[in-house]
């Protein structure tokens, strides 16, 4: 069962046409800050998810459009949900037979788009007996990676997209609507942390639909709301205590923000891993990755609006590209970073996933 189509750009944000980023050395730019990302051996997402015929554990993919958005920041995703500018992602959900209304994941991968880690990560969450959608933010924004640009759409966008695919699984028989959790990766942590946020989801899903659930992978929580409220939402965080992309203390900070409001938020900092730990593969530095871990957290007020830390005031004109300026500007960007995964690793963290996933599902 898909979602009606709306009309579909190419655009990544309101106001201008997009161009497909490719692995290169990152110049030092506002638009080639890395924050966070992903690179490294593995290939950039080329082709549209939706055209693959899939199927994982078993069961084939069924194919979703789900209607989003592009807001151009969390601003106008707040106060103007109906008037950004609409756009069609791409979806795969994987539904295991034999299971009665099943709890849902919906997975939301990072700067590379979909990749090998997240395809198994859906594989073994449909094998353990949930249900699975699998989201592709890239094929339908004409972006093959946000490595190079982050700001091919916006960190607003991205959360927007799992409340969307939240809207759309909500809608179906065969799930559970009150059981539909987001696992996002890198990028895509940062995705489902805000979108669990009541200042972000009332407005566009209303104060009565949310996340059950939210698994942040090794997330990147560079912005923060200043009320961080996620209602009745479970909150895990995973990271690597060597993670040279995103920060260990960001993710630290937001877990505690959620706990002080009153949350169950927990956090795990993996021993000597790093970035992307789960992934089946050495951890190796890439040597032009432009990354800022170090920056100072962009907060954002209670109608999305900028706080910028060195300005202190809310802005609701500034975007992800002024906020990435200002971090070069205060010299925090710095080339090389590690990824990649070493030993257990990868087990530890297929473990720590499904005993989450698990726990948070069997209380509802």
């Amino acid at each position: 069962m898909s979602a009606p189509r709306r009309s579909r750009s190419s655009l990544a944000s309101c106001g201008g046409p997009v161009e497909k980023a490719r692995p290169e050395r990152l110049p030092s730019s506002p638009d080639h800050l890395v924050h966070p990302g992903e690179l490294g051996s593995v290939a950039v997402q080329t082709e549209r998810f939706r055209d693959r015929l899939i199927t994982y554990a078993g069961v084939q993919g069924e194919r979703l459009t789900i209607p989003s958005a592009n807001p151009i920041n969390h601003h106008q995703a707040i106060n103007d949900p109906t008037g950004c500018e609409p756009i069609d992602i791409d979806a795969q959900l994987f539904v295991p037979p034999g299971v009665d209304r099943p709890p849902t994941v919906i997975v939301v991968p990072g700067s590379l788009g979909v990749g090998p880690n997240h395809e198994q990560h859906t594989e073994t969450l449909v094998a353990a007996g949930f249900a699975a959608c699998l989201l592709d933010p890239f094929g339908a924004r004409s972006v093959e990676s946000t490595v190079a640009k982050q700001t091919h759409y916006s960190f607003a966008a991205s959360a927007f997209d799992v409340l969307a695919a939240l809207r759309v699984l909500r809608e179906r028989e065969d799930l559970d609507p009150a059981r539909i959790a987001g696992q996002g990766h890198s990028r895509g942590g940062s995705a489902v942390t805000i979108a669990a946020n009541r200042r972000f989801a009332d407005p566009i899903v209303g104060a009565d639909i949310g996340l059950a659930a939210v698994y942040a992978v090794y997330p990147w929580c560079g912005q923060q709301f200043v009320d961080a409220d996620l209602g009745s939402a479970v909150y895990r965080a995973i990271i690597g205590e060597k993670d040279e992309w995103c920060s260990v203390q960001e993710v630290q900070a937001q877990v505690n923000a959620l706990r002080q409001r009153g949350s169950d938020a927990t956090i795990r900092i993996v021993a000597d891993a790093h970035h992307s730990f789960d992934r089946l593969e050495e951890p190796h530095t890439i040597a032009e990755a432009s990354v800022a871990p170090g920056a100072p957290t962009v907060m954002l007020d209670d109608d999305g609006a900028m706080i910028l830390p060195t300005v202190g005031a809310p802005d609701p004109t500034i975007t992800d590209r002024d906020a990435f300026v200002a971090a070069i500007s205060g010299g925090h960007g710095r080339l090389g970073a590690a990824i990649g995964g070493v030993g257990q690793q990868p087990v530890l963290f297929t473990d720590d996933m499904l005993a989450f996933h698990r726990s948070w599902s069997a209380r509802i």
